[in-house]
Formats: structure tokens, C-alpha cells, sequence
């Protein structure tokens, strides 16, 4: 292999394989599809032996060393035929394939087409990844029980990743000026602290919500404190992380709020609120927790891209 000569210095004349290794470069040799929703393996709008793939793009990494990479993309929906079983169960992987002739396989370019939808069947229960030396992306397994010609959404698991997913993280900080109780009665849920609140522009393609709030110099006075803490973001609600304290004096602690949530489509491209809540029970004691000067107040939230 020799030096490759540099693009845009020769006008249009560029081997295919300088584009192929100019797209593999800018896709930092990742593979996989573009956006959330791409190519999306689903039944048949009247369930029979096959699937359909939904539109979109996606990036492709030749398997060979050199080989660059390949950029493939679906308009509409494609039917694609899956066997059906006979007396015995069957699991198969739909991909995404190349068959570039450089590198393998026959294929004519000028008649026939080197990116397709393809079908490997009889693959262990569990595979992920296409078979050694193919070219291509999964897309989705196929589980079929015996005797089974129609594909129904329960027996496709989505195997698609993000080829280069897209990530915003945004830190805010608050400390509360005066000393601030919980409020409501104990044993019921109750927004707080009230600085601890931010209306946060959720991304158009996020799917996961990765939040974590630390409260420090949290206050507890007057006797043993049991409460649990958790993160609503519009209306969903995190796991809970629980302060159980039995001293008696005046004493600070710190609390780390973590969760990842699921993105309901209804909340992409929109704002929400995003706020701390406390549930108080007095049945382990009969102590308070309040915020006051010198409590800091931090979120960090992250919003991810994955397929959806």
C-alpha cells in the first residue's frame, strides 16, 4: 500500500477507495445508523413471512483492513422476506449488508446493487454482530418458534446502534439564601428544596435523560431523620436514594440524587420541568431537614441519542 494521494488536488479524479477512506475518517471509524429512528426493523403492516425497514441512513465499516466505509440509505419502507419455520425454532439477523466485488463477493455495480438488505439465517439466539469477514450492520434479530410464517413485533429485538450519537450536558448550581423546611405533611411527596427547580429545553432526537443532583450541607436537626429523595422530570419520576440519620445535634451531610429515564417522544423539542421532591416519614423520627446558607445545590444532566 503507498501513500494515498491528498483529495481536491486533481479535480473529480478520485478513487472510489479515497472516498471510502475520507467517509471512514469523518465518521471516526464508527458505524451504524444516523439518527434515532433509522431503518427500524418492524412486522409487515399485515404480519406475514417477512419485516419491513423503515427509512434512514447509516454508516457501514468495510471488515478489511483499508477497506474505508460506506454510506447506504433507504427511502420508504423495505420488505424484506423471512423463511418460514418448519418443526423446529429458528433465529436469523437481518443486516444491513455491502457486497462491494473489490473486497468480496461478485456483485456487478452497473446492474446490480453492492448495499442491500440480507438475511443470515440460523444464527445463535443471542448474536449481535454480523459474521466474521461481512461486510454490514445489524439491524434486528429475528426469534421464529417452530412453525411460524408471520413475523410479530415480539419476536424482533432492535440490535441498531448510533453511529456517532449526539450528547449535551448542562450544569447548573443554586444555593439557597435562608433556611428552608420541608414542607407538607410527612409521608407525602412535596417539591423541594425550591431552589433545587429548572425548566431544561430537552433536544429534538434525545432518548435518555442521565441526571444527577448532589445537595451539600443538607441540614438535619431535632431528633433522627428517615426520608427518601428522588428527581421528576416533567411527569416522571426517579428512583429514590433515602437519608436515614439517627443523631440528635445539629448536623450537615451531602446527597447524590442519579437516574437515567427514558425520554417520552412527547417530550423531545419541548421544555420540562425538572425538579427535587422529599418524602419525610416521622414514623422513624421525629428530627427535620431543611436547606439554609451554605447549602449548595448542583444538577448535572445529560441528554444522550440512542435508537428509538
Amino acid at each position: 500500500m503507498t501513500l494515498q494521494p491528498p483529495m481536491m488536488v486533481r479535480g473529480a479524479d478520485h478513487s472510489a477507495r479515497a472516498l471510502r477512506l475520507m467517509i471512514r475518517d469523518l465518521a471516526r471509524g464508527r458505524q451504524g445508523v444516523a439518527e434515532s429512528g433509522d431503518l427500524k426493523v418492524r412486522p409487515l403492516e399485515t404480519p406475514g413471512p417477512g419485516v419491513r425497514v423503515g427509512d434512514g441512513s447509516a454508516l457501514i465499516h468495510g471488515a478489511r483492513p483499508w477497506q474505508g466505509s460506506y454510506t447506504q440509505s433507504n427511502i420508504g419502507d423495505a420488505r424484506v422476506d423471512v423463511e418460514p419455520t418448519s418443526a423446529f425454532a429458528r433465529t436469523d439477523l437481518i443486516v444491513l449488508r455491502i457486497e462491494d466485488p473489490e473486497w468480496e463477493g461478485e456483485r456487478d455495480p452497473r446492474t446490480q446493487e453492492i448495499g442491500y438488505f440480507h438475511v443470515v439465517q440460523g444464527v445463535a439466539h443471542d448474536v449481535a454482530t454480523v459474521p466474521e469477514d461481512m461486510t454490514g450492520i445489524p439491524l434486528a434479530r429475528i426469534t421464529l418458534p417452530r412453525n411460524t410464517a408471520a413475523v410479530s413485533a415480539d419476536m424482533i429485538a432492535d440490535l441498531r446502534q448510533i453511529a456517532n450519537p449526539r450528547t449535551e450536558r448542562t450544569l447548573r448550581t443554586a444555593h439557597p439564601t435562608k433556611t428552608e423546611e420541608v414542607p407538607g405533611k410527612h409521608g407525602q411527596w412535596a417539591a423541594w428544596p425550591k431552589e433545587a427547580a429548572w425548566d431544561l429545553d430537552i433536544p429534538a432526537w434525545a432518548t435518555t435523560a442521565t441526571i444527577v443532583i448532589t445537595l451539600s450541607g443538607l441540614r438535619a436537626e431535632g431528633g433522627s431523620v428517615y426520608a427518601e429523595l428522588r428527581t421528576r422530570l416533567g411527569e416522571r419520576a426517579a428512583k429514590p436514594t433515602v437519608v436515614d440519620d439517627d443523631g440528635t445535634t445539629t448536623r450537615r451531610s451531602s446527597m447524590t440524587l442519579a437516574d437515567t429515564l427514558a425520554v417520552p417522544p412527547a417530550y423531545r423539542g419541548t421544555r420540562q420541568h425538572l425538579a427535587v421532591e422529599i418524602n419525610q416519614n416521622d414514623k422513624y423520627g421525629d428530627g427535620e431537614l431543611n436547606v439554609a446558607k451554605g447549602t449548595t445545590v448542583t444538577l448535572d444532566v445529560a441528554f444522550t441519542e440512542g435508537p428509538a
